[in-house]
């Protein structure tokens, strides 16, 4: 089992010195984050969903500018710690995940669904599909005047899911939780 994972990168041990930097970088956001937690959940016959929900003070477009600009991930995002691609639907992503306490995982999913300011969502398998796949869906809602309802949200599903629901329980959940309040405190900060 280790030996399939590690090939795919889901085992990385390699130390990655932009990882570190992030880390350093966010490391009191464990704290604020536990008031914006994730749920992990049953969704039918195996099949999980990871939930969260965060309330951003600032209109869907400033959320979208920041969800999809990339290149800046490394100085904000504690979860996504980099990504690039195209953002067009059928267009392969390379995605770079580490949620604090966690493990490096490098994934090249494809992109499902764009809808400026609204979603974003992409699919992932490790390996094959069926062993271990997950859809990773960002929707913006607007609410009230100038605010936005993020919804962050991973399907999951395959032959592996119940071998790694502890990881997704523990690490995944917790760099839901983390990314929400990096995206809500940037999107909330006032441009000087």
């Amino acid at each position: 089992m280790n030996n399939v994972l590690q090939c795919y990168g889901a085992l990385s041990s390699k130390p990655n010195r932009d990882i570190a930097r992030v880390d350093e970088g966010h490391r009191q956001m464990s704290e604020a984050s536990q008031t914006n937690s994730a749920e992990l959940r049953s969704i039918g016959f195996s099949k999980k969903e990871l939930w969260s929900e965060v309330v951003i003070d600032a209109p869907p477009e400033r959320v979208w500018d920041i969800l999809t600009d990339f290149e800046r991930f490394p100085d904000w995002n504690p979860f996504i710690r980099a990504a690039s691609g195209r953002i067009e639907k059928d267009q392969r992503l390379s995605i770079t995940l580490h949620p604090s306490g966690g493990r490096t995982i490098k994934m090249r999913p494809s992109v499902v669904t764009v809808e400026p300011n609204k979603e974003l969502r992409w699919i992932g398998h490790l390996g094959v599909p069926g062993l271990f796949d997950g859809q990773h869906i960002f929707e913006l809602k607007p609410s009230g005047s100038a605010k936005t309802v993020l919804v962050q949200r991973e399907q999951f599903g395959g032959v592996l899911l119940p071998l790694l629901t502890g990881m997704l329980r523990n690490e995944t959940t917790r760099g839901f939780a983390e990314m929400n309040q990096a995206l809500k405190e940037r999107a909330e900060r006032k441009p000087v």
